[in-house]
C-alpha cells in the first residue's frame, strides 16, 4: 500500500529495496540531501535532470561551507 506521507512508493523504488533515509541518516545534512536526490533520480518522473541539479546544488553548498 502506498502511504504518500510516511512511505511514498518512490522512496523504496530503488532496485536495492533500501529506503534512502536508512543511508542518509548517517550523513551530514547537505551530503545526505545530495545523496537522496541522486538515489531517487528519475523515480518521481522519467527525467532525472532536476534531481541531479538539486544534488549538485547541495554538493556545491557543502563545498562552499567546508572550504572546498
Amino acid at each position: 500500500m502506498n502511504d504518500p506521507v510516511n512511505s511514498p512508493a518512490h522512496y523504496r523504488a530503488h532496485p536495492s529495496g533500501v529506503e534512502c533515509i536508512e543511508i542518509t541518516e548517517h550523513m551530514d545534512f547537505l551530503l545526505g540531501n545530495a545523496t537522496k536526490y541522486i538515489w531517487r533520480a528519475g523515480l518521481k518522473s522519467e527525467d532525472a535532470t532536476e534531481d541531479i541539479r538539486k544534488a549538485q546544488w547541495y554538493i556545491n553548498r557543502w563545498l562552499e561551507t567546508h572550504g572546498g
